[in-house]
């Protein structure tokens, strides 16, 4: 399970309903935040006592990318970024890693969660924690990459490069198949030197699927794990930078880790 993209249960009123579990403020929990409430700490607790390494991944994906985006921000001088998915804050946020490599660095952060975007609104407009100006949040869904697109256009420019995060929002697409191609049509306008940043949680361990299956019943938004070979396809005609398609735990890793976490992501340049 990653951070969602579907909408949060609301009560009649349209206010945030705190008594049913929500994915990302669980996955805020396993994370160590705060933006979480109890109903949400017994519904992670519950996925850890079927899934220990829970923690272990959401923890890999996080530190996955930060190491992605300070690659392409330092090392391969990306300085747009367009994060679908954006989920709760959390620690090195995109927009935190990718300025402390560059201030010339634009990040748009696009989600279409009414809780994450109260948090995205209180951060832009509260003048002790507002945002660098070359920031923005945009309310869009990833089942829509043409809107996405086109609101993106007011604040990217579209003849740089512009890196394309999608970390860990495919698995709430249903289709295998739809997902591959908002994939494509969001890279398709995309300039030459552009790069797809992407990991999702895979199916490679039963107790992970069991976990998963036994959330998805649950009632909520449900999450498909894939296989490493389906998450490749993303890339296909991208050239993928090294180490390819790998564990998060692992991708340029500054020392080897303990143990390989199932989420996998890798980065791919578009020639």
């Amino acid at each position: 399970m990653t951070q969602p993209e579907h909408t949060p249960a609301t009560t009649s009123e349209g206010a945030l309903d705190v008594s049913v579990p929500h994915s990302a403020r669980i996955w805020n929990y396993w994370l160590g935040g705060k933006d979480n409430y109890e109903v949400d700490r017994t519904a992670g607790e519950a996925y850890k006592l079927v899934y220990p390494g829970i923690e272990y991944m959401a923890r890999s994906a996080r530190d996955f990318l930060t190491r992605a985006v300070s690659h392409l921000a330092g090392d391969e001088g990306v300085r747009q970024f367009l994060d679908i998915g954006t989920g709760l804050p959390a620690a090195d946020n995109t927009h935190e890693v990718a300025l402390r490599a560059s201030p010339d660095c634009r990040v748009v952060y696009v989600d279409n969660d009414p809780m994450v975007l109260s948090h995205a609104r209180a951060i832009l407009t509260d003048p002790a924690t507002a945002l660098n100006p070359r920031v923005t949040y945009i309310d869009a869904d990833v089942h829509n990459p043409e809107a996405i697109l086109e609101t993106a256009r007011g604040y990217l420019d579209f003849e740089q490069p512009i890196a394309l995060m999608l970390m860990g929002i495919l698995g709430h697409v249903d289709s295998y198949d739809e997902a591959r191609s908002i994939v494509s049509r969001l890279l398709e306008p995309l300039p030459s030197g552009s790069f797809l940043v992407l990991y999702e949680s895979t199916d490679g361990e039963e107790e992970l699927k069991q976990a998963q299956q036994g959330y998805d019943d649950g009632g909520s938004v449900p999450y498909r794990l894939r296989s490493v070979e389906q998450m490749t396809r993303y890339f296909d005609g991208l050239d993928l930078i090294e180490p390819g398609i790998a564990s998060c735990s692992h991708w340029r890793a500054p020392e080897p880790p303990a143990k390989e976490a199932m989420t996998f992501g890798g980065v791919g340049r578009k020639p």
